[in-house]
This record gives structure tokens, C-alpha cells and sequence, in this order.
């Protein structure tokens, strides 16, 4: 595989607003911009409920396990650069930049995106996966 191998994308339909009112709970994250229809418009900020980083985050998790299933996520950093509303759907994206083999692991450097609608990234990064090398008989 070369060093410019690209990941096969992990798509989400629709961010479901219900479900960012349960992760709001399950975070204990009390700003109503995550689940009150109002609050975004009213502050400028986005036409709907404005999903959480976390959750945005997990995109490009599920991206790099949906790609390496028996990888282990040693580093992930990203840079936010846009915001994620209800009902949008998403695409996480990535390429490989690059391959160390040690012993019996290998681990692969990815660059990763997450993109909306219209293609707009609203976060970008750089991931580290460690994989097991199978032995060839």
C-alpha cells in the first residue's frame, strides 16, 4: 500500500437531534445550543441545534475502526473549523501519509476530515493507528 492509500469514507445520513439531546445528558453538558431549536438562530451562530465536538470527533474514530478493525487509536488531534447542525448529514474522509513497521505492530499516520453538506470541512486532523503485522505463511 502506498503512502498515499486513501480510507474508504464513513458517511452519517442525518445527525439526529434526538440524539444530541441524549449526548448532552450523557455529557452533562447543560448549553442549550445542543438541544434548543431557539437558542442557535438566537445567538447567530447556526439555523438549528449545533452538534457536539465529542460527537464529531467519534466521526473520524468510526472512520479509522471501520478501516483498521483490529487497530488500536494511539493519537488523534484535529482542528476545528466549522460546526455540525441537526439534520445535516456528514462525511469522515481520510488519507495515509505514512507507515512504520516495530516488531509485530505497524502504525499507520492518516490525515482525517469531517465534512457536511456541500463538502465544507469542519474538522481536519492527523490520527495515528497502531495495527498488528500478520505473519504470511
Amino acid at each position: 500500500m502506498s503512502g498515499d492509500e486513501v480510507l474508504p469514507e464513513w458517511a452519517l445520513a442525518e445527525v439526529d437531534p434526538e440524539k444530541m439531546k441524549v449526548l448532552a445528558l450523557l455529557l452533562a453538558d447543560p448549553n442549550p445550543l445542543h438541544f434548543d431549536p431557539a437558542v442557535a438562530p438566537r445567538l447567530g451562530v447556526a439555523e438549528r441545534p449545533v452538534n457536539q465536538g465529542p460527537s464529531n470527533m467519534a466521526m473520524l474514530v468510526n472512520l479509522l475502526r471501520a478501516a483498521y478493525p483490529r487497530g488500536r487509536l494511539r493519537r488523534l488531534t484535529v482542528q476545528l473549523r466549522g460546526s455540525v447542525v441537526a439534520g445535516q448529514s456528514v462525511r469522515a474522509s481520510g488519507r495515509v501519509t505514512g507507515r512504520e513497521r516495530q516488531g509485530a505492530t505497524e502504525t499507520v499516520r492518516c490525515e482525517v476530515a469531517l465534512g457536511v453538506d456541500g463538502g465544507r470541512v469542519v474538522l481536519s486532523g492527523e490520527a495515528e493507528v497502531e495495527i498488528p503485522v500478520v505473519a504470511s505463511a
